[in-house]
């Protein structure tokens, strides 16, 4: 099953964090995606203007919305950026990469 079918599956404090094999075998899924210090993933989206721009953030707060998992995003005139990971353990799971897949889901600009 592809990770934008998954569900975010919540996690427990103490819970393990993925190794870097595992996140390795998860970014061909993630196209475009950075892994950041392997605590983080971190991409980028730019737009034409401000409006397609709020679109595209408010689909991506929909999804989190429904998923129960959030994202920190920044957002300006023609770009978009999303930054995932997961709080309780601080670091990468699973969970994260399900979210940045979904997100990817969404009609982006260039």
């Amino acid at each position: 099953m592809s990770l934008s079918k998954e569900t975010c599956i919540p996690c427990r404090d103490g819970a393990p964090t993925l190794s870097a094999a595992e996140l390795a075998a998860l970014l061909p899924e993630l196209p475009g995606w950075e892994v950041v210090g392997g605590h983080h993933l971190r991409k980028a989206w730019t737009f034409p203007d401000f409006q397609q721009a709020l679109d595209w953030l408010n689909g991506a707060g929909a999804i989190c919305e429904a998923e129960g998992h959030h994202a920190e995003f920044s957002l300006g005139w023609g770009h978009a950026e999303a930054v995932i990971y997961t709080h309780k353990v601080d670091g990468l799971t699973r969970a994260d990469a399900v979210l940045a897949a979904k997100f990817d889901g969404l009609p982006a600009g260039g």
